[in-house]
């Protein structure tokens, strides 16, 4: 038998997972309420009078803080309330792919005493291919550097654990989501970013242990508690209280 060609396979992949969403009961349900929560969505931005620092977040939804119950509750808010001399400057937007962040990043100019990107999420689901990942993190990751020494590379975690998904797609989902973290730790290592590991296996993430409780309403974003799960991982990994310190000099 004729092997695929590389193009069929993601297109076959594709008619698979599209057929088990729109089949699923709710799925209807949950693209609704995706709809109305990136609706709501407005990525916080903080310019406080007496700044010491500043920090730029690119990304997608999850840099937006989609799924928050208010903007103060996203990543963003938690990080200005716990640095509130800190200056955040947010360019991510709803639905944006590693491709889409590039552009985010070259529209920006100046330097940052830190730059968060929190993307890859998209890319995974829209069933982009590793290589592609691969270039589209790469370049992100060197367009950042030229903005910042500091740079922290945030993926989502398994999104294979979100409940908008169904088994066998909550199954494909988790290993491209292991592959996309595979390629952010090798960039991280490439090009001296820091990496924030989100991902987790079932027994050890708390968004598969307690899923209502972590995701919002559509089963696939982070609720206000999921965000501050992912804000302690970002301050303990990242070393943030030094990183961002008042004191550091500009």
């Amino acid at each position: 038998m004729r092997k695929p060609s590389k193009l069929v396979v993601p297109a076959l992949l594709a008619v698979v997972v599209g057929t088990v969403i729109v089949t699923s009961g709710c799925a209807a349900w949950r693209l609704g309420q995706t709809r109305e929560l990136v609706d709501r969505s407005e990525p916080l931005q903080s310019t406080p009078v007496d700044a010491a620092q500043r920090l730029l977040i690119v990304g997608d939804s999850t840099g937006v803080g989609t799924g928050a119950s208010a903007p103060e509750n996203s990543l963003a808010g938690l990080l200005a309330q716990a640095f509130p001399r800190l200056q955040i400057d947010n360019r991510a937007a709803d639905g944006a792919l590693l491709a889409d962040v590039r552009g985010q990043l070259e529209a920006v100019s100046g330097r940052y005493d830190a730059v968060l990107v929190q993307a890859g999420g998209n890319d995974v689901i829209r069933l982009r291919s590793q290589d592609s990942m691969g270039r589209d993190m790469d370049r992100v990751t060197e367009l950042a550097r030229a903005r910042s020494d500091h740079v922290l590379l945030m993926p989502a975690g398994n999104v294979g654990h979100a409940p908008f998904f169904f088994a066998p797609v909550s199954w494909l989902m988790s290993a491209r989501a292991r592959s996309l973290h595979g390629v952010v730790r090798e960039t991280a290592q490439r090009r001296q970013a820091v990496y924030i590991n989100l991902y987790k296996d079932k027994d050890q993430d708390p968004f598969a242990q307690q899923p209502q409780l972590l995701h919002a309403s559509d089963g696939l974003h982070p609720s206000d508690p999921g965000y501050r799960i992912w804000f302690d991982e970002l301050q303990q990994q990242a070393q943030l209280a030094t990183l961002l310190a008042p004191s550091k000099a500009r």
